[in-house]
C-alpha cells in the first residue's frame, strides 16, 4: 500500500490535475502510473502494482509524444570537399575536433563550427602527422608527428596557433581533451618505461604527474576542468579511475569484476566509459565510486562504449543487430537512444564520440560509414536544448520501471521518508528547474516512467 504521506500527495496532485486543463493530456498516464502500470516502449506491459494486483494500462499519446521528442534530432554532415574522410572525434563550446583522411595513413587534426564549410585544418607546419582528439572552451587539443616524435598538441583554432605539451625528454606524449583551462593526457619517456597520466594548464612545463604510486602504467582521457579521468594499471590489467588535479586524490572506479575498465569522459559528477565484462566492452556510467557504477549496456547490444557525457546525458556507441550504432542515454541502460536512426539514408555504423550545448542545442559529434561514397565522414546531431530530468530510479537501488520508485518519489514530495526504509532517494526537483514541492515535477516523473520525454510541465 501506499504510505500515508504518498496518499496525501496523490490527492492533492488529483485536484490539481481536476483544476489544470494543461494537465488534461497525461492525466491517464499519471493515474495509470500511480497504480504501478507503465507502458513501455511499443509492447503493452503487466506489471504488480503496489496493491498486489496485475493491471495493464494501454496510455494514448505516450508514443506519439516521445517519437516527437526525439525527432527533434538534426544532422549534419561535416566532411568537407577533398579528403577521403573524415571523423569528429569531440564536441566542445561549440566546435567540433577531429581530423581528415589525406591518403593512406596521412591525417590531418581539424576543427569545425558546425558546418562542413567551417572547417578549420589544423595541421602544424613541418609536422608528417596530427590528429585532433578534444575540444573544449576554445582550445582543441591531440597529436602531432614531428621529427619522428609524437608530440602532445594545443590549439586555439588555427595551425598556427600550435603549441607542443610535450613534456622535457618525453619520447612521445598525446593530449586526449580540454576543459576549462586543462589539458589531460599522457606521456612515456622511453619504449621500455610504462606511460605516465598527465595534467597540463597550458604549456609543456605545467605538466603534472597523475599516476598513483605502485602503478604499471597511466592515461588520462578526459577533464571537466575540475577533475579528470582515465585508467590506471595496478597490476596486470588497466582499472578506470578519477583524480581532482594530483595524484594523491586518485580514486578507483572499477566496479570490481576482476576485468578491465576505463573511464573516459567526465563532467558535472558524472564519469563514462566502459568496463570489459567477459572479453567485451560495456558502456558503463559512475557518479564518482566503484560502488556507483551502472551498466549502460542496452538490450540486445553485443558490445558498446561510452565517450562523452554533459549534464545527465551519456553517448557513445553500441553493437546491435551486428550493426555498431551511435548512441544517447540518460542514466541507466533502458533509456538508450539509437541515434544511427536519424542518419540520412546510405550510412552504415555509426559512433558518437562527444556532446555539448551552445546554451540554445544540444550537440552530439561523431561519424559514420557513408556507403554511397565509401568512406567515412564526420557528423554532428543537433537538438534544441530542452529540460534535464533526473533518473528515474528515484531511490536508487538500480532498478528502473520500478513501482517502488514511485512509492519513494511520493513519500520525499510529500515530506515523508525515503522508500525502502535506507534507500537513498533523490531530490524532488525532478526536472532541475529549480522549484521544489512542485507539482510538476510529478508530472515530469509519471511522464518520463512511461517512457514519454521529459519535460519541464507536461
Amino acid at each position: 500500500m501506499f504510505a500515508p504521506g504518498p496518499l496525501k500527495a496523490f490527492a492533492i496532485y488529483r485536484l490539481i490535475l481536476q483544476s489544470q486543463n494543461s494537465f488534461a493530456t497525461y492525466r491517464p498516464v499519471a493515474e495509470a502510473t500511480l497504480f504501478g502500470v507503465c507502458l513501455w516502449g511499443q509492447r503493452r506491459r503487466i506489471v504488480k502494482n503496489s496493491f498486489g494486483v496485475a493491471a495493464l494500462a494501454v496510455v494514448t499519446g505516450t508514443l506519439a509524444l516521445a517519437s516527437a521528442a526525439h525527432a527533434q534530432w538534426t544532422v549534419t554532415n561535416l566532411h568537407p570537399s577533398g579528403p577521403t574522410g573524415s571523423q569528429a572525434q569531440a564536441s566542445g563550446g561549440g566546435q567540433q575536433a577531429g581530423y581528415i583522411v589525406q591518403g593512406v595513413g596521412v591525417n590531418r587534426a581539424a576543427v569545425w563550427s558546425g558546418t562542413a564549410g567551417s572547417f578549420v585544418n589544423l595541421h602544424p607546419a613541418g609536422a608528417l602527422n596530427s590528429v585532433a582528439w578534444g575540444a573544449g572552451n576554445g582550445q582543441q587539443v591531440g597529436w602531432t608527428l614531428l621529427d619522428g616524435r609524437g608530440r602532445a598538441s594545443l590549439w586555439t583554432g588555427t595551425a598556427q596557433s600550435w603549441v607542443d605539451l610535450s613534456p622535457a625528454g618525453a619520447a612521445t606524449s598525446t593530449a586526449y581533451h580540454a576543459s576549462g583551462g586543462q589539458q589531460v593526457g599522457y606521456a612515456q619517456f622511453s619504449s621500455s618505461t610504462p606511460s605516465i597520466a598527465v595534467l597540463w594548464t597550458g604549456s609543456a612545463a605545467s605538466f603534472v604527474n597523475l599516476t598513483p604510486p605502485m602503478t604499471g602504467s597511466a592515461r588520462a582521457y578526459g577533464t571537466d576542468g575540475v577533475q579528470q579521468v582515465g585508467f590506471w594499471t595496478p597490476q596486470f590489467s588497466n582499472r578506470a579511475c578519477l583524480w581532482s588535479g594530483t595524484a594523491a586524490s586518485h580514486v578507483n572506479l572499477d566496479p570490481g569484476l576482476n576485468t578491465i575498465s576505463t573511464a573516459r569522459a567526465v563532467h558535472a559528477g558524472q564519469q563514462v566509459g566502459d568496463v570489459n565484462i567477459g572479453g567485451v566492452p560495456r558502456a558503463s556510467l559512475w557518479t564518482g565510486t566503484a560502488e556507483s557504477w551502472v551498466n549502460l549496456d542496452p538490450a540486445g547490444s553485443t558490445r558498446s562504449q561510452a565517450y562523452g557525457v554533459l549534464n545527465g546525458q551519456q553517448v557513445g556507441s553500441a553493437t546491435v543487430n551486428g550493426l555498431e550504432r551511435a548512441s544517447l542515454w540518460t542514466g541507466t541502460a533502458a533509456s538508450w537512444v539509437d541515434l544511427s536512426t536519424f542518419l540520412p539514408a546510405g550510412f552504415g555504423r555509426s559512433t558518437a564520440t562527444g556532446i555539448t550545448s551552445d546554451g540554445v542545442n544540444t550537440i552530439i559529434s561523431g561519424y559514420g560509414l557513408n556507403t554511397v561514397t565509401n568512406r567515412v565522414e564526420a557528423l554532428l546531431w543537433t537538438r534544441p536544448n530542452g529540460p534535464s530530468c533526473d533518473s528515474i530510479d528515484f531511490n536508487n537501488d538500480g532498478s528502473s520501471f520500478d513501482p517502488q520508485d514511485i512509492n519513494a518519489f511520493l513519500s520525499v514530495f510529500s515530506e515523508g521518508p525515503c522508500i525502502p526504509q535506507g534507500a537513498t532517494c533523490n531530490d524532488i526537483d525532478f526536472n532541475n528547474d529549480g522549484s521544489v514541492f512542485d507539482p510538476c515535477d510529478i508530472e515530469s516523473f509519471l511522464l518520463l516512467f512511461s517512457e514519454g520525454p521529459c519535460t519541464l510541465c507536461g
